[in-house]
């Protein structure tokens, strides 16, 4: 059985690496282990190991607390978060934001805030 815990770090390292949009087996090479045990872990089926999980927010270039990142909100913060990481457009802005060098990045959120202010 799925431990929730387990189940919620497996969806922040699928997430992860759809935005940067890196495949299971891009990462797996990374980490030195085969892809379907990154299915596993994004699936929540097999426990992420510390170790593990320092390599993988190592090849995906975050934090390792990115992972537990609303683990204490509302289900229903996350389901939203879920649906609008489904939405095709949505997901091609994130994976644009992140090519984006960061002080550009940075520079281009601000005037999207501004802008997000002004509608």
């Amino acid at each position: 059985m799925k431990h929730p815990v387990d189940a919620h770090v497996g969806k922040r390292i699928r997430h992860r690496r759809w935005m940067i949009g890196m495949t299971q087996q891009q990462l797996a090479d990374k980490v030195g282990i085969k892809f379907q045990q990154i299915q596993k872990y994004e699936t929540g089926m097999n426990r992420v190991s510390a170790s593990r999980l320092w390599d993988i927010s190592d090849a995906l270039g975050t934090t390792i607390a990115f992972f537990f990142e609303g683990l204490n909100e509302g289900a229903q913060v996350a389901a939203g978060a879920a649906d609008m990481m489904a939405d095709k457009e949505a997901l091609e802005l994130v994976r644009s934001y992140y090519a984006i060098p960061e002080a550009q990045r940075r520079r281009l959120f601000d005037l999207a805030r501004v802008l997000s202010e002004a509608a």
